[in-house]
């Protein structure tokens, strides 16, 4: 890993928090993700599964956590198991999670090889009643290949089929949408490596250049300040381009007097944040894309003020229509007539702005949290309005990151990256 060593009291916090919500007498899995293979012998880089890495710490393929409140030996009330390394994994692949490191990383005393896990499981699951599955719940999940948690839980039913099951899905949605103070100090850290990434682009965007060589200045500043790279498929859209909202070819010339959409950011630690900023090719807003880009920034400044404890998720993106609707009447873009007939389930600002405006961000791009009851203090979210004008050939999108407070007004994460007409104008041109 690129990444400081994360202090191992964070994994220790959250494995409480899951612990104090599972049944008695009831065991916990989480298993690492696969490392994909794409042809002959080569693999897509590991990613490790986030919901492990959250409760651990381990950030290396072949790992397992198990966690058994009620087991009769304390020293088996936490196990994290790993893979034996040896001299020839060290001369091939470098250095593995000795047992010693894997404690010092996880904060878990116990730690097992990985070939010893059947064994262990056996027996712990004769004291246990309930077996808690890690299943993919994410409201915008679409997975298609079957996963090593997959895998893991058609076993454990057919080898033990007299016990519960419960999922762990309710839990983890319930505590990783709150972040503790390290994570949104890791957080920060990403942000302000996207930060350093944006001003570089600034000096650098002109008539002529590509999309991807724009895409390769990011990457340069991203890794050079230990980041492993993108959070995200960067969006780098130039002109019409950013009227496909998922575009990433980024492979077409900047045009001067073009706009250039960018929906890309630093990743830290596994931890993801997530910017867009809408910029003039030339370095210079004509007065249309002025009103339109101000527009869209009225919206996204009104809309972060009610990202506050006690909003309603669903609520809060219709009041963001009301303020998008009324920011597309003055440009011209609506009517009243079509407000008037508007369709109830597709309102007439969609056609203009077709996306929601807040997910949660944290160890996921688009990460676990609840929805569906009222916002809390230390949940993070993206505020992303954009208008998108095909014909008129340019769509603009502005995108921070803010931490929900307690009291008063969400902490921006981005504050500090240049977001004003004047200053991106005057940053371009120095």
């Amino acid at each position: 890993m690129k990444y400081d060593l994360i202090p191992n009291s964070l994994f220790i916090k959250n494995r409480k928090k899951f612990m104090a919500q599972m049944k008695p007498k009831s065991i916990a899995v989480f298993n690492s993700n696969d490392v994909y293979p794409i042809g002959a012998d080569s693999t897509l880089a590991f990613e490790q599964h986030r919901d492990i890495f959250y409760l651990s710490g381990a950030d290396q393929e072949e790992t397992r956590l198990l966690l058994f409140p009620d087991a009769m030996d304390k020293k088996h009330r936490e196990i994290l198991f790993v893979t034996e390394t040896n001299d020839h994994i060290a001369v091939w692949e470098g250095e593995k999670l000795t047992k010693e490191k894997a404690t010092e990383v996880s904060g878990i005393e116990t730690v097992y090889w990985l070939s010893d896990f059947d064994k262990i499981f056996f027996d712990l699951m004769t004291e246990a009643d309930t077996i808690y599955f890690n299943t993919n719940e994410h409201y915008r999940q679409a997975v298609v290949t079957e996963t090593r948690e997959d895998r893991f839980i058609k076993k454990c039913k057919a080898d033990f089929p007299a016990h519960q099951w419960a999922k762990s899905n309710p839990i983890l949605q319930e505590i990783r949408g709150i972040k503790e103070p390290e994570e949104l100090d890791i957080m920060q850290t990403a942000c302000n490596i996207t930060e350093k990434g944006f001003r570089r682009l600034l000096g650098f965007v002109k008539p002529g250049v590509w999309e991807y060589e724009i895409e390769a200045e990011l990457m340069h500043e991203f890794l050079r300040n230990k980041s492993k790279g993108f959070a995200y498929t960067p969006i780098i859209a130039s002109g019409n381009n950013a009227n496909v909202l998922h575009y990433v070819v980024n492979n077409q010339q900047c045009k001067d007097g073009d706009l250039l959409l960018m929906d890309v950011a630093a990743e830290y630690a596994n931890y993801s944040s997530d910017l867009s900023r809408t910029i003039p090719v030339n370095g210079k807003f004509t007065a249309r894309q002025k009103a339109v880009y101000e527009a869209v920034l009225r919206v996204k400044n009104d809309a972060t003020k009610m990202l506050v404890p006690g909003t309603i998720w669903a609520e809060y993106h219709k009041e963001v229509g009301k303020m998008m609707t009324s920011e597309l009447l003055g440009l011209g873009l609506l009517d009243k007539a079509d407000v008037q007939n508007e369709n109830k389930d597709w309102p007439a600002y969609k056609k203009y702005f077709m996306h929601g405006t807040s997910h949660h961000i944290g160890l996921n791009t688009h990460d676990y949290g609840l929805l569906k009851t009222p916002m809390k203090a230390n949940m993070v979210f993206t505020v992303e309005p954009g208008i998108y004008i095909p014909k008129e050939g340019f769509g603009i999108r502005l995108e921070d990151d803010v931490v929900i407070q307690e009291k008063g007004e969400p902490f921006n994460l981005m504050g500090n990256i240049p977001i004003e007409v004047e200053e991106i104008e005057s940053l371009m041109n120095q």
